[in-house]
């Protein structure tokens, strides 16, 4: 019995060593000698859009509810068709809203008087090749597509520049801190620590887009332009 008590005690001996050593390293932060500086400092970079969203969509208005629905089956059958003609993934078409709703013909001191039916189908489509997305769109215009809206430009995989705004950020939290360092007579010895306090990526600006076959002819043409992708950082430095 005394040999086990023994034994218990020098287990525990040597389980206290480990942990009164990690709590004597974990104690070794050096406290701040000098003079904290706080900044914050914004990267920026510039990048052309490289995706299409556009909203492409049949509307059809018939005196029943189901002449509606087929009429606008077969017409949105024929975009359908003509995306995957132009080479668009499935993956990149994706239905957004069905819809259908009676019409009716208001008079005054009359009760409405129903017309028909207005069926809608309106799908969202991803265009990886911005150069042929406007000859694309006039091709769902002539299969009978009546409602267009976009395009909504944006950057397929924006992590890349984000990393790349990231660098630049950091980079001028820097070049700032040595200035007011010089200013004051001092210099960084230091940083305590650096924080991600916002990340800026322009949404999709979305233009509106109409036509019918009985406009022009004129080809329709899309300029992707430039983003900017902003990312903004806090520094903390020590000077002395």
């Amino acid at each position: 019995m005394k040999n086990l008590i023994l034994s218990s005690v020098a287990m525990a001996l040597a389980m206290a060593v480990p942990t009164a050593a990690t709590a004597q390293g974990a104690a070794t932060v050096q406290p701040l000698a000098g003079t904290r500086l706080d900044v914050s400092a914004t990267g920026e970079v510039s990048r052309v859009p490289d995706l299409a969203i556009i909203s492409a969509g049949v509307q059809t208005l018939q005196p029943t509810a189901t002449a509606a629905i087929e009429e606008n089956a077969t017409r949105m059958e024929r975009v359908r068709a003509a995306l995957k003609r132009a080479g668009i993934a499935d993956k990149d078409i994706q239905t957004s809203s069905i819809s259908l709703n009676p019409e009716y013909r208001y008079a005054e001191n009359q009760p409405p008087v129903l017309t028909g039916y207005r069926a809608s189908n309106t799908v969202n489509v991803k265009f990886r090749d911005l150069k042929r997305s406007g000859a694309i769109l006039d091709a769902l215009v002539r299969e009978g597509a009546n409602q267009l809206n976009g395009p909504s430009l944006t950057i397929d995989k924006p992590e890349e520049a984000y990393d790349e705004a990231r660098v630049k950020a950091i980079a001028v939290g820097q070049r700032r801190a040595e200035l007011y360092a010089r200013a004051l007579g001092k210099r960084v010895v230091r940083i305590l620590s650096i924080s991600e306090s916002g990340a800026s990526f322009p949404g999709p600006m979305p233009v509106a887009y109409a036509r019918d076959s009985a406009m022009s002819v004129a080809k329709t043409e899309i300029s992707p332009g430039t983003q900017d992708i902003q990312v903004n950082v806090s520094m903390s430095f020590e000077l002395q």
